[in-house]
């Protein structure tokens, strides 16, 4: 019988279930399983910070639907990850953390000195809301692992494996793990009587609107939701990540809410039934609840019984799949006849086919800086068409609604925890996934200062990105926060750094930015990417995101 090194065992189970790659910040309690996962042929992406391992691994599960794994140390590097950790949490993408761990406590004997990297690992990772599991013997850790991945597949699952596991001698034929079923998310049809209410609702609607959110970006859900939209006259739009899932479409309203443009919100505040899909109906969704007109009744579609009614009322809450609940609906409706498609008349048509979306804004570039809203525009006709768009969070966001994506399922929302810095890790994540696509990551100096060490990794890796940075040399949302209450800003504003010499000496082609003669003379260097590239654009800091003031209003300060 020859025994072999559990890491080993380890590494070529993930091999076998099909891992192609795994992202990583190497520690010495895991480098000896991800030396053994180089040597099986997966390929090993080393962060420059573990939250960005996480965020890489997440940035690639939603990019491929398959499970991306994470793989840190104990101590100090799952200390460090604990954000990231989070982040992949809330993203409700399929993400394995497999995280090293101190030694079982029968295997511990007395030792001179403190344990540097003692830390209470089980107990951090329960605070990030991420389920999960201890390899505590080594006879039972391979299949452990492969019921942690499996489990993965629904969202963020946790394995922590302690170093004297690890380093245990297995039987490799022994110890072989059995094959577990892949747990499936039921998919069930509405309730009739569920069906029934939202028919007397949709029946009584004259300006019908369809929202579809991120449990609707299926293209069969899409198009389920596109038959009924044609069907009962009603407009169509989005949250914000289910962005452009109705592009094309004649009556698509763009995003609802906070990311709303001009020419959809004409429409939106029009509606007197809102059939929301997918959608959570959260307080940007929703603009605080400003973004609907009081008075229209809501129908809510989710497969989870805890989102429906869960942050904006709804008249009728359904708990079915998106797709059937649509086709069901439409069965039950008669066809709406055109004269009654009030929603679709010639002018409104008319309205959103001829909308300019500079009519937005008030361009407020000035000799020195950039309109973020008016760099969204030409950014849109700049990028190649083939692009995935991938958003760090902050301030800058105001651009969001002026940059198109061929689908969403090449966009990514990385505000998931409602934290700077997360968009790094993310975009390497997708671009390591789609190689043949220009990755977009347009992110704020604020939160591309927490994460700078990734332009090595980037030239290290040669991954497809083009770095748009938005610098306005602040803080943005704070400092409009501070603006709104009346505040001084000083502690919210730097120095401006200008990043490209930085970027430039890492091995990115690079620019810096300061009006839009500047911009627009880049179109041969974005049409077709060659090798990573960083935009350093100076954008007037004045510009608030219409999030900022979308929430309750700050008591004025007294005199």
């Amino acid at each position: 019988m020859q025994l072999i090194p559990l890491y080993e065992a380890l590494a070529l189970d993930l091999k076998n279930l099909g891992v192609e790659c795994v992202f990583c910040l190497m520690s010495d309690d895991t480098a000896q399983l991800l030396a053994s996962l180089d040597s099986a042929g997966v390929r090993v992406l080393t962060a420059r910070h573990e939250n960005n391992a996480c965020a890489m691994a997440a940035g690639y599960a939603a990019a491929t639907g398959r499970v991306g794994i994470a793989v840190l140390g104990r101590g100090p590097s799952a200390s460090n990850a604990i954000h990231g950790m989070t982040f992949a949490h809330r993203t409700g993408s399929p993400v394995l953390v497999i995280v090293g761990d101190t030694a079982m406590p029968a295997a511990s004997p007395m030792t001179l000195g403190p344990d540097l990297k003692g830390f209470e690992l089980a107990q951090a990772i329960r605070a990030t809301g991420i389920p999960s599991c201890t390899a505590s013997l080594a006879v039972s850790a391979r299949q452990a692992l492969t019921m942690a991945y499996e489990q993965a597949r629904l969202g963020a699952y946790a394995y922590l494996l302690p170093h004297d596991v690890q380093m245990s001698q297995v039987d490799p034929q022994a110890t072989q793990p059995k094959q577990i079923s892949a747990p499936v998310a039921s998919l069930r049809p509405a309730r009739a009587a569920a069906i029934s209410a939202a028919v007397h609702l949709l029946s009584q609607s004259r300006k019908p609107l369809i929202v579809a959110g991120q449990g609707a970006r299926a293209p069969a859900t899409r198009d389920a939701l596109i038959a009924l939209a044609d069907h009962l006259g009603a407009a169509v739009a989005t949250t914000i990540k289910a962005k452009d899932l109705f592009r094309g479409h004649p009556f698509d309203c763009g995003v609802v809410g906070s990311f709303s443009h001009g020419g959809g919100r004409r429409l939106i505040e029009q509606a007197d039934c809102i059939l929301a899909v997918g959608a959570s109906l959260n307080e940007r969704t929703t603009s605080y609840g400003n973004a609907f007109a009081p008075e229209a009744s809501v129908i809510q579609i989710d497969h989870s019984r805890d989102k429906l009614g869960r942050w904006f009322h709804c008249d009728v809450a359904i708990a079915a799949d998106a797709k059937s609940a649509a086709q069901q609906l439409m069965a039950a409706l008669p066809a709406r006849r055109p004269e009654d498609m009030d929603m679709r008349s010639a002018p409104l048509r008319d309205w959103l086919e001829n909308y300019d979306l500079s009519r937005d804004f008030k361009d407020v570039s000035s000799e020195q800086t950039l309109d973020p809203r008016r760099v969204g525009i030409e950014l849109d006709r700049l990028l190649p068409e083939k692009r995935t768009l991938v958003y760090d969070a902050g301030n800058f966001l105001s651009i969001a609604p002026y940059v198109s994506v061929p689908d969403p399922a090449f966009f990514k929302w990385t505000a998931d925890f409602a934290s700077i810095g997360m968009g790094f890790g993310a975009a390497l994540g997708f671009a390591c996934a789609s190689p043949e696509r220009t990755t977009v990551l347009i992110v704020g100096d604020g939160g591309f200062l927490m994460t700078l060490s990734e332009l090595e990794t980037t030239v290290r890796e040669d991954l497809p990105l083009v770095i748009v940075l938005l610098n306005d040399g602040a803080y943005g949302a704070e400092l409009h926060l501070l603006k709104m209450r009346g505040m001084p800003t000083a502690l919210s504003q730097f120095p401006m750094v200008d990043f490209a010499p930085i970027a430039d000496a890492l091995g990115f082609r690079t620019a810096t930015v300061r009006n839009i003669e500047q911009l627009r003379a880049l179109k041969p260097l974005l049409a077709k990417p060659d090798g990573p590239i960083l935009l350093d654009i100076k954008i007037n800091g004045t510009v608030a995101a219409p999030f900022m003031s979308d929430g309750p209003k700050p008591p004025v300060p007294a005199t």
